[in-house]
């Protein structure tokens, strides 16, 4: 397998993922990309979107349901859009701070939790939520506190990627609601497209912004600066000639 970013092809060449200004695959890894989509909503959607949207289908996120979305930047915000468009009763942001509250509430969020600012959020919360989608990446995640916010037989799915273990947890956290704890990674082909359609046919449209290929470096700063609203999405200047 050749990874999609600064893979070695065994000819010795290099994969350049979404730098490239072409790409050749076998027919059935292309995607018809919905007309009522644009390449720029679309560019995010095929990782970040369908990270959040498999695990919400796959684990019963819909009507009746209360979903929790921890970490409210690239992938979190998607997932808040994709559980309020599942018509899922209560949708949670849950972030460090209060900064982002508007963006949530304009999102579909209907409640908003500050860990770093709420008191005693975990117990406040507590046994409210069906579903978690973990979206963050660090080890250091109040994780306990976090199984607290589940109702019996409630679900933590992880999908951000901490480089180092998950902290540890009182066993009896998972035993005495039945709690589960699993991961997602992306989604097939298939969970793919039908997350295409599901946009198209609901309206979803993510919040990007463009900014020109000859920024990346720039942007790759700004978005580990967490300034990014909530998608970076580079355009390049030879796009046109990129389609003939």
């Amino acid at each position: 397998m050749v990874g999609t970013y600064n893979g070695q092809y065994p000819d010795g060449s290099w994969s350049m993922g979404g730098y490239a200004d072409y790409v050749r695959v076998p027919a059935h890894f292309a995607i018809k990309i919905p007309d009522a989509i644009s390449s720029e909503d679309a560019a995010p959607m095929m990782c970040g979107g369908i990270t959040v949207y498999a695990p919400l289908i796959n684990n019963g996120a819909g009507p009746g349901k209360a979903v929790g979305i921890i970490g409210f930047g690239g992938l979190g915000h998607f997932g808040i859009l994709f559980a309020k468009a599942l018509g899922c009763e209560t949708v949670v942001a849950i972030s460090r701070k209060r900064n982002k509250v508007d963006d949530a509430k304009a999102m579909g969020a209907t409640e908003y939790i500050a860990t770093s600012e709420d008191e005693k959020w975990a117990r406040n919360h507590a046994r409210s939520l069906d579903l978690i989608i973990s979206t963050v990446s660090s080890p250091d995640m109040p994780l306990e506190s976090y199984l607290r916010l589940l109702k019996t037989g409630g679900q933590f799915i992880q999908v951000g990627a901490p480089e180092d273990k998950l902290p540890p947890i009182a066993a009896f956290g998972l035993i005495g609601k039945g709690c589960k704890i699993g991961g997602s990674q992306i989604g097939s082909t298939k969970e793919i497209e039908a997350m295409l359609k599901f946009a198209a046919d609901k309206g979803v449209k993510p919040w990007v912004q463009t900014r020109s290929m000859k920024k990346a470096n720039e942007s790759v700063v700004d978005m580990e600066d967490g300034k990014a609203r909530y998608r970076y999405v580079l355009v390049s200047e030879d796009g046109e000639r990129a389609k003939m």
